[in-house]
């Protein structure tokens, strides 16, 4: 399949993005398809694994998702995901955020990666549509109120 990009400006500070954006505890806090953290790592080093519960498509499923990198000079976070149930198709995942005038600029970029015939046949495209369409954009806006409540807690 192929590579999709979405950026959002957030009038946020750019770190602050960051922090939010790796912080997996905090997920389900502004990625509504993240109901739950079933597993998690203290801090993140690459290679580290963590696994979320997903509901989407009216489904619900568990997914593993390992760092690649993550670079904070760079604001530059990416990893990869699959469900948790041994099914090869995979998703690479990378955060950008950078500089911009009143806040940040957020660039999600993702690849799905359909391994078995119904993933690339019917439920990658169905899956990709969704991402593009609707749970990408509205984890964005989301995210920005997050990084916003972070902020005045402390």
């Amino acid at each position: 399949m192929k590579t999709t990009s979405l950026t959002r400006h957030l009038d946020v500070e750019p770190d602050a993005a960051l922090r939010m954006i790796i912080d997996v505890h905090a997920l389900p806090s502004w990625n509504a398809a993240i109901t739950r953290i079933l597993d998690a790592p203290a801090t993140l080093m690459v290679g580290d694994e963590w696994v979320v519960e997903m509901s989407a498509l009216g489904q619900t499923w568990s997914s593993r998702s390992r760092l690649i990198a993550l670079d904070r000079d760079a604001r530059r976070f990416s990893y990869r995901s699959a469900t948790d149930d041994g099914n090869p198709s995979y998703a690479e995942w990378t955060w950008t955020v950078t500089e911009a005038p009143g806040g940040c600029e957020v660039t999600v970029t993702w690849t799905l990666n359909p391994q078995t015939f119904w993933r690339q046949v019917l439920l990658g495209r169905i899956r990709q549509r969704q991402l593009a369409q609707i749970e990408v954009p509205t984890s964005l806006a989301a995210l920005k109120a997050a990084v916003e409540a972070a902020g005045s807690r402390g």
